[in-house]
Formats: C-alpha cells, sequence, structure tokens
C-alpha cells in the first residue's frame, strides 16, 4: 500500500516536474524564437531624439525655431518630480520595483485576451516596454511585439537604468498636438516651463499619453477632465499630493492655451523672415551631416533686432515708394468666385486659405482682403481679421488718386488684395482703409560689422512668406556696375598709383568677336584728363576703363578675387565697369575690408553654435581679447583684442580708397542722399539701362549695401539709379545704426603722409591752402608722388575731341593761401606728356 502511494505521488512528480521542463523549454524557445534579430537595444545609450534646433538673438531671446518633431529635449535632471510622478502614476505605478515588465499586468492582459476570443490584445506595457516598442520595434499590437517588449525591457534598464528609460520615455513620448515629449507638451498647452506646472496640469499631460486625438482640451473637455481627476487621484493614493492638493486641483477648471486662457508661444515668437531662413542655411553649410529641424541645436544669430526692423522698414519704404510711382494697380492676381460672396463664412474660408503674403507690418499690418462691392466713389471690403465693431471696411475713392484709373477700371468684386489701416502720425487715431500692393520691383539689404563679419540686418525682398516668397536677394547674381569700380581703383592704388594720378576720360573703342564696344559715362559726356579721386566720385566709366587697361584686367581680376567679389572673374575689360554678377553678401563683406584697414573678414550670421548637450561646436570670433581679464586696465581704455587675420589690402590703400569713397558722398554721385552725422564712405552702382541699382557704403563700425531691380531685370526708367534708389535706403538705416553704434573718423595709418592736391586737376597745391577745390591727400611715406603725367590706357584720343568742362575749372585755379591770400594757378598746370599705356 504505501509502495503504491509514492508510485502514485511520484507519477504526479515526475509528471509535473516532466511538464515544467516542456513548459520551460516551450516558453525558452518562443524567447528564443522571438528573440533573434531583435534591434540592437545599446545604440539606446546614445538616445538623440529629433529635437527642434533654436536661434536666439543677442539678448537671449528665441527668434525662431526649425522644427521636424516639436520636441525640447530635457535630461531627466531637468524634470520636476511632480511631471514624473504624474506619469508613473498614469502609465506604470510599479515603475520603480519590477525588472522593466508586470507580470500582474501581463496576466491581466492575457485574461482579457482570452475571455474575449483573441479579439482584444491590449497594453500590460510598462514605462519601459513602451520605450522599447517605441523605439527599437515597430509598434504594432500583436503577440509577437509583446513577447518582444518583455525579452528587450530588463535588457533595457540594464543599459540605460531606470533614470535613463524615464529620461528616453518623457522626451520621447507624443502628447497630441504635435508635441513630443513633456517641455513642448507643456509648451504647447500652457505655455509653461515643466517647473512651472501645477499637479493638476501636470496631471493632464500624464493622461493624454494613451489616446491624444481624443484628449484636446477644448473639443474633448469633459473626457479630458475625468482622466486628469483619475490622474490626480492616483497621484494622491500612491503618496505623490497631499489629499488636500488632490481635492483642490480636482475641482479646478482645465484652463489651456487652445481654450485661449494663456497666450501662445508662437505669439510671442517673431515671424520667420530672410534672416532667420539664411541662418538654416548657413549652419547647414557648416553641418552637412545635421538637419536644422531634428538636430537640437542652440544658434546665438548676430542679427540686431532694432538694425533689423529699420532695414526692413527702410527698403520696404523704397520699394513701395517706386511702385506707387509707376501708378499702376497690379493687384495679387488671386480672386474668389463672386457667388461665393454672398456667403461670408464661405468666403473667409476661402480667404484664410490663399496663398497671399501674411508677415508685411510697413507702417501698420497688412491683412489679406477680398472686394466684395465696387462702386465709383468706395469699394466695400471683406477683411481678414475684421470683427464687427472694427472700423467700417470701406476704401474711399481718394486712396487711389496714386494709380491711373477708378475703381471700376482696376478692380473686381472677387479680388483679393492687401489693406490697412491709414492712421494719424499724432495719435495714431484712425484716418481710412487703404489699399496696398506687394511691389513687382524687388531688392535686398545687408548690413555688417567691418571688423567681425558679424551680420547685423538681412532683407531679402519686400516681404517673407514660407513658400510664397522665400528668394533671399542678398544672395542673388546680379551686375553691381559702378559699384565694382572700387576694387579697380584699389588695384590701381596697390599698383602704385595714388588719388591724384590723372587718367584721360575720352572715347574709347574696343573691337572683340567682330562687334566694337564703346562705353560710355552715364551722362554721355567726356572730361577729359581727370585725377583718379574724381574719377570714382563722379563714377566716370570711360576713364575706369584706360584705367583698367593700365593696370591690366588680370591684376583687377586676382584683387577682386582675393577680396571675394568673385570665384573665378573673367579678365574681360567690360568687367571692369560690373558687368560680372555677384551677390550683395559678398560685396559689402568685401567693402568691409575697405573700411577696417585692409584686414580679411568672413561675413557669418552666426555667433556661435551648441549642440543639444550645450558644448559649443562652432564659433565664429576667433580674435583673442588679450587684456579681458586684466582688473588693473585704466579706466576709460578698452581691453586689446588679439587678430593674427590675413591682410588683403595694404593699410594706406585701404585709407586712400575709403578717402576717395568720402568724396563720393560728400560732392560725388551719392551727394545729397547720404546725410550723417558721422564720416560716411560709399559707392552708387547702376548698370545699362537702370537694370539694377546698388549703394554700399561703411562707416567705421558698420558696412550696409542696397540692391533694387526686378527679378527679371528691366529697366527701371531713368531716375532707377543706385543715388537715386539705394542710397536713400542706405542713409534710412544708417540713422538707426549710428544712433545705437555711433561711428568716428576713419583710422590713419602711420605711413600716410598728406599733401594739399587740387581734386579737379591733380596738380600740387602749397601747404595752408584751402578751398572747395582742394583735398589733403594720403601718400605713402617715402613715395614721391609724380606730378604731371596723364594715362590714356594706350588708347588714341583725337587732338579736337570735344570735352565736357563741368568737372573742371575752364580757365584757372583759385586757392586761399595760409596768409589768408587769394592765389591763381595756370589750369594747365597739370597737364604733361601722354603715356602710351598699354598695348594697344
Amino acid at each position: 500500500m504505501l509502495r503504491f502511494i509514492f508510485s502514485f505521488f511520484g507519477g504526479i512528480f515526475s509528471t509535473l516536474t516532466l511538464g515544467a521542463g516542456m513548459a520551460a523549454l516551450t516558453l525558452g524557445a518562443i524567447f528564443y524564437m522571438y528573440g533573434r534579430n531583435l534591434p540592437t537595444y545599446e545604440t539606446l545609450a546614445n538616445y538623440q531624439p529629433k529635437t527642434i534646433s533654436r536661434v536666439y538673438s543677442g539678448e537671449g531671446q528665441v527668434i525662431d525655431e526649425f522644427i521636424e518633431e516639436q520636441r525640447l529635449f530635457t535630461p531627466i535632471e531637468g524634470i520636476p518630480d511632480l511631471v514624473v510622478h504624474a506619469f508613473i502614476s498614469a502609465e506604470d505605478k510599479e515603475f520603480f520595483e519590477h525588472d522593466g515588465y508586470s507580470v500582474t499586468a501581463i496576466l491581466s492582459a492575457a485574461r482579457d485576451f482570452i475571455t474575449t476570443g483573441g479579439q482584444t490584445v491590449r497594453g500590460g506595457s510598462t514605462i519601459t516596454q513602451q520605450v522599447a516598442k517605441g523605439l527599437l520595434l515597430d509598434g504594432s499590437r500583436t503577440i509577437e511585439r509583446k513577447v518582444q517588449e518583455i525579452i528587450l525591457a530588463p535588457r533595457l534598464e540594464a543599459v540605460l537604468g531606470k533614470q535613463g528609460v524615464l529620461e528616453v520615455y518623457l522626451n520621447e513620448i507624443f502628447l497630441g498636438q504635435n508635441s513630443y515629449g513633456v517641455t513642448a507638451a507643456a509648451r504647447t498647452y500652457f505655455n509653461k516651463t515643466l517647473s512651472e506646472l501645477t499637479p493638476g496640469e501636470a496631471a493632464y499631460l500624464a493622461s493624454v499619453t494613451r489616446r491624444p486625438s481624443d484628449m484636446h482640451p477644448v473639443r474633448n473637455r469633459d473626457v479630458a477632465l475625468f482622466r486628469r481627476n483619475n490622474t490626480l487621484r492616483e497621484m494622491f493614493e500612491n503618496g505623490y499630493i497631499s489629499e488636500t492638493n488632490y481635492e483642490t486641483e480636482e475641482d479646478l477648471p482645465l484652463l489651456s492655451v487652445q481654450g485661449g486662457d494663456f497666450p501662445s508661444y508662437q505669439v510671442e515668437r517673431p515671424d520667420r523672415d530672410y534672416f532667420t531662413a539664411a541662418i538654416a542655411n548657413e549652419v547647414e553649410g557648416l553641418f552637412p551631416d545635421q538637419e536644422m529641424g531634428s538636430a537640437g541645436l542652440s544658434i546665438r544669430a548676430t542679427v540686431d533686432e532694432e538694425l533689423q526692423a529699420a532695414a526692413r522698414d527702410a527698403l520696404q519704404r523704397q520699394l513701395e515708394t517706386y511702385d506707387r510711382g509707376i501708378g499702376r494697380w497690379r493687384g495679387t492676381g488671386l480672386t474668389i468666385p463672386v457667388e461665393m460672396l454672398s456667403d461670408e463664412e464661405q468666403w473667409r474660408a476661402v480667404l484664410r486659405s490663399a496663398p497671399i503674403i501674411r508677415t508685411i507690418s510697413l507702417e501698420s499690418q497688412w491683412f489679406p482682403a477680398v472686394v466684395l462691392d465696387v462702386d465709383e466713389t468706395e469699394m466695400r471690403m471683406g477683411i481678414e481679421g475684421w470683427v464687427a465693431g472694427d472700423e467700417d471696411p470701406i476704401v474711399p475713392r481718394g486712396d487711389i488718386e496714386w494709380m491711373r484709373g477708378s475703381f471700376a477700371d482696376n478692380f473686381d468684386a472677387g479680388d483679393v488684395v492687401h489693406v490697412r489701416r491709414l492712421t494719424q502720425d499724432s495719435d495714431g487715431a484712425f484716418i481710412r482703409w487703404t489699399l496696398r500692393q506687394v511691389p513687382e520691383v524687388q531688392g535686398a539689404f545687408m548690413a555688417m560689422d567691418v571688423n567681425t563679419g558679424r551680420v547685423l540686418a538681412m532683407q531679402g525682398g519686400f516681404g517673407y512668406e514660407i513658400v510664397i516668397s522665400e528668394l533671399n536677394r542678398a544672395y542673388a547674381q546680379r551686375q553691381p556696375g559702378s559699384a565694382f569700380k572700387p576694387f579697380v581703383f584699389a588695384a590701381a592704388l596697390d599698383s602704385g598709383y595714388t588719388p591724384a594720378t590723372v587718367v584721360v576720360d575720352a572715347p574709347v573703342e574696343v573691337s572683340a568677336g567682330g562687334e566694337i564696344w564703346r562705353p560710355q559715362n552715364y551722362s554721355n559726356q567726356f572730361y577729359g584728363p581727370t585725377p583718379l579721386r574724381t574719377g570714382i566720385e563722379q563714377s566716370r566709366n570711360v576713364m575706369t576703363v584706360r584705367l583698367a587697361q593700365e593696370v591690366g584686367m588680370r591684376v583687377i581680376a586676382e584683387y577682386a578675387e582675393r577680396f571675394g567679389v568673385y570665384d573665378n572673374m573673367t579678365a574681360f575689360l567690360s568687367a571692369s565697369l560690373g558687368s560680372e554678377e555677384t551677390t550683395l553678401y559678398r560685396l559689402v563683406a568685401a567693402y568691409a575690408m575697405f573700411a577696417n584697414g585692409g584686414e580679411r573678414v568672413e561675413p557669418t550670421l552666426v555667433d556661435r553654435v551648441q549642440d543639444r548637450f550645450g558644448d559649443t561646436i562652432y564659433r565664429h570670433d576667433q580674435r583673442i581679447c588679450a587684456e579681458c581679464s586684466d582688473a588693473t586696465l585704466e579706466q576709460g581704455r578698452g581691453p586689446r583684442i588679439v587678430s593674427d587675420r590675413e591682410r588683403v589690402m595694404n593699410a594706406v590703400t585701404a585709407y586712400q580708397l575709403t578717402s576717395m569713397l568720402e568724396g563720393v558722398v560728400i560732392r560725388g554721385t551719392a551727394r545729397g542722399a547720404v546725410n550723417l552725422p558721422v564720416p560716411i564712405a560709399g559707392k552708387t552702382g547702376t548698370t545699362n539701362d537702370e537694370k539694377d541699382a546698388w549703394f554700399v557704403g561703411f562707416s567705421s563700425n558698420i558696412v550696409a549695401g542696397c540692391y533694387i531691380g526686378f527679378d527679371t531685370p528691366r529697366p527701371m526708367g531713368r531716375g532707377g539709379s543706385g543715388g537715386a534708389l539705394c542710397a536713400p535706403v542706405f542713409n534710412a538705416f544708417m540713422e538707426t545704426a549710428i544712433a545705437k553704434y555711433g561711428g568716428g573718423a576713419f583710422a590713419v595709418p602711420d605711413e600716410c603722409m598728406f599733401i594739399n592736391i587740387d581734386r579737379f586737376t591733380g596738380a600740387r597745391l602749397p601747404d595752408g591752402v584751402s578751398g572747395s577745390n582742394v583735398v589733403r591727400e594720403c601718400f605713402r611715406i617715402g613715395e614721391e608722388p609724380i606730378f604731371g603725367i596723364t594715362f590714356d590706357g594706350g588708347f588714341a584720343m583725337a587732338a579736337d575731341l570735344p570735352l565736357f568742362e563741368e568737372a573742371r575749372p575752364r580757365d584757372a585755379v583759385s586757392v586761399t593761401t595760409s596768409d589768408g591770400n587769394t592765389a591763381t594757378i595756370n589750369s594747365n598746370a597739370s597737364f604733361g606728356s601722354l603715356s602710351s599705356g598699354g598695348l594697344y
């Protein structure tokens, strides 16, 4: 009997042991089968999610963001316990106890699967399993995927630890409204940092995780409140908040950005503009393996927001002034079908989606609008954003006096246009709604620090709008015209010529390819022997061609390439007049080297770039502040900055050229258009038929340039010169720049010696004389200037050639001597023998 009992129980034990063994083998086989070819979980040790890259102004304000997934990475140390506890309570309250998976949760999920006949395959996933599913697996809801989660979860925790798993989870999880991670979600829903969240707000975010599309704080308010309160209860029961906190937070309404209870962070951030869009291109050029929208970079921009606004305003005003001066209404080319105009809801919906620029704020905000009714004396408008109680949306007949024709001639019902409020300058009182149109003529403006290359402002057109208007004309290839001439003159000055060197301004004929090229001055006049100074001040084309022939176009081309104006300039004689295309960006950077005494500077829109971990991976300014830490530095003296920058130009040449370009502003082609309280040097540029207008100028610390022209080049009319169009833009901008940054006299090199020169003839004058014709010219010490030689570039000149005499006195030169008396110098004193020069 006893043997039977032992045999019976022995059989049962053997069966159980064998069954357990078989179960273990089966389970092992399942885990082996599903565990093969799993993703490499070690990669999470270097987890780098797609993170927003942010652009900051010099004052530390966010001015733009580049977003692929709206995520702001926050290390676990920066995530408050309140937020962590909210998510643990909502998702995995045993997180700190289990080994990556919860047996209880798995058994509960298995029970539901069995009782529903396999119809329900629900969670049971811990936070660790969710990380494995989201980052290493395909996210499908299958038994196979669930087994793989269980296999991976303990491995993940072994690699990352609990805190590492939480860091990945709280930065990766999708929380609706295109927000990934808790930091971005806190900003999206509440416009708060994580440390500013209340328990109820943290509980709401934690409740969004399971069904983000069903938890909108306005559309799904009841469900959102119910789940928020459930999470608050879990937080209380888990000991994370007090009962008082729980009861107080449970009774509070759900306030959100979506409900209009908090301002949106997007309202606080400026619209993207030409500057920040260009930053993306520059950074991606620096780091071609990084994507701006996902790299999590922190970029400190060089932009000065006050100067950026001044540049935008100055350029927009001039473009609109030119456009309205033409007197023709073009409109936007967009229309809304007339049959929709009777249904306000319908036409407003169509207007909201119209592809029209909405970022213009010249004078005041420009609004898209649709013409609802056209009358002889007025037009009734439907204005985007207009609400009952606003000013009547009427444009009176007097508003269109600047354009040809009547309302009926220019407008039809359904036309989509721009309007803005016209207000009193004195008190801002509303006058009327006024029609506006984006000019067809376009342009660009750019300003930078002459010593560092930091771009302070950049406006690449009338208005920036993603997709609609993104072309940045600061980088557009255009002919610079006479704005290139300083490089011809600089090459000459570095080749031994002086500002007093005389070159013939007389007709030139160049035969090439069976055609004859006859360059002309803008005035269609010729002026005979002329000093270099007067030649550049008055922008003489013909003498520039002769000078280029004397110096050699290959020398000039090498000079232009050294300054970065061109990468590979062709040595054609016509290129001396700016016939080869370059960009405003390059030209402004090149002029900066005149202003700083001839040292190379590289333009940049970026001061510094930091990676997602805060490490600096790029810094533009490599100069060293040798005395910044010297506490004994005497008061009033700035610290010494050590620079090893390459010298691209002799310092004396740079000063000579700067002095000559000052003359352009004082008495040359920019006179009257530029009137500023500090010394300014610059050069106008106008191409054939006024297709391109330029002005590039500089003070002692800031260089700025303007370009205006049609995108498809065509004549702008006789008034479309650089002096008439671009110089006023420069002047308006520099008024703001000088008020902020000041300016002073241009630094004089120690190697300069000064001699009085007659600017009309190039003749040397006695010391102490004065007069409108007298200029104190810089010459290199040790190089005795030679007077009385005239260069013609090797081109023949007829003896009886009629010359226009306006540039120089007809008979004699009167000067005031140092003792106050008047002396007369014969007008031909400077005219000597003609040098053949060149090979022609």
